[in-house]
């Protein structure tokens, strides 16, 4: 039986300060404000009623500005963070209900997570260091040494093994932190903003070599970013936080084409539409199209329903003809016209 969610976070709330359980009950009786709990109780919300489900090797991007709870959450799937209240389950497993030392067992095994500031420890090797992991389990050296071996070849580090964090650029040393995660052949990858602190270029090259990574091994992974461009990107499915709230989850297109609220309408104005929206999500259905325009022609040009939006604007600009847009059989279910393709570009235009 296959398990439909590898991660549930349910109604979970995170409140720092020592009268916590008091500020909860009034946060649930009175539905006081964040700026309320601060002011009344001393304590600051850092996750409010957070509740998502994340799929077996998904890339889940979780993403908002800074103080939104984002790291704050992704904390509380490994427990680094014990939650105020609420739930968490990963692989079926209530995380909240582990002991210390199964809890560590597990962490060790089943989840390894990749830090923004690298976290590499400077008097081991990047081998050393690789290989950390499957020493805390008790694998044995020779068995450790090959598995970071072939994991520095797997991040592009082939040569580099006997080498120091400090003999490496900041490109190279988060290498060495996601190899040191994918050595211990996690299920569940925990990233907080591992690129964040990179030159554009250099994040933008390892969010593709990460991509590529994802799709071979098909770990299930939460990526926290506050650039909504790499959450696009990368992402199978965003939730976007907001003080301490997730605002909504969808995927990147449901997201730049149905932004829940004026606050996420502002954060995807920008966003280019051309490589985020589909062809479904702008066709008008054949029967509509046809009761409109009239049959389509049989000769038009065929496009999948999940083609980008910048692949129909470049055939649109040599044919005055609609396109045609076809289901996975092959069938036609759509049409997009020139007028289709120029509207949802001038809705996705950012204005002043």
């Amino acid at each position: 039986m296959t398990q439909d969610f590898a991660i549930e976070i349910s109604n979970v709330w995170k409140i720092f300060g020592r009268r916590a359980p008091e500020a909860i009950e009034d946060v649930r009786a009175n539905g006081i404000s964040k700026k309320q709990v601060l002011e009344k109780y001393n304590c600051v919300v850092g996750v409010a009623d957070a509740t998502m489900s994340i799929k077996p090797g998904e890339i889940f991007c979780v993403m908002g500005l800074s103080g939104s709870g984002k790291s704050t959450l992704v904390r509380h799937i490994n427990r680094l963070l014990e939650p105020t209240a609420g739930t968490i389950t990963v692989n079926g497993q209530d995380i909240m209900a582990m002991a210390p030392d199964a809890l560590r067992r597990y962490r060790n095994e089943h989840i390894a997570m990749v830090f923004q500031n690298f976290a590499l420890m400077p008097h081991r090797s990047v081998l050393d260091n690789v290989a950390l992991p499957l020493e805390i389990r008790g694998v044995s050296k020779n068995q450790r040494m090959e598995i970071a071996e072939r994991t520095i070849e797997m991040v592009d580090l082939t040569g580099w093994g006997n080498k120091f964090a400090h003999e490496l650029s900041g490109g190279m040393q988060q290498r060495v932190g996601l190899a040191r995660a994918l050595a211990a052949d996690p299920e569940i990858l925990l990233m907080d903003e591992p690129f964040s602190a990179l030159d554009p270029l250099i994040r933008r090259q390892l969010q593709g070599e990460f991509m590529g990574l994802a799709a071979n091994m098909k770990k299930t992974t939460v990526f926290i970013t506050h650039d909504l461009d790499e959450a696009v990107r990368i992402g199978d499915r965003i939730a976007i936080m907001r003080d301490g709230m997730v605002i909504q989850i969808g995927t990147p297109e449901e997201i730049v084409m149905n932004p829940a609220d004026d606050y996420v309408a502002d954060f995807v104005a920008g966003i280019s539409r051309l490589k985020v929206v589909r062809a479904h999500a702008v066709m008008q259905p054949l029967a509509e199209f046809e009761a409109t325009h009239g049959a389509l022609a049989a000769q038009a040009q065929e496009f999948p329903e999940d083609a980008h939006l910048g692949d129909l604007i470049t055939a649109a600009i040599s044919t005055d003809h609609p396109a045609a847009i076809t289901n996975t059989a092959g069938e036609r279910i759509g049409a997009i016209t020139r007028a289709d393709l120029l509207r949802t570009v001038i809705e996705g235009t950012e204005t002043s």
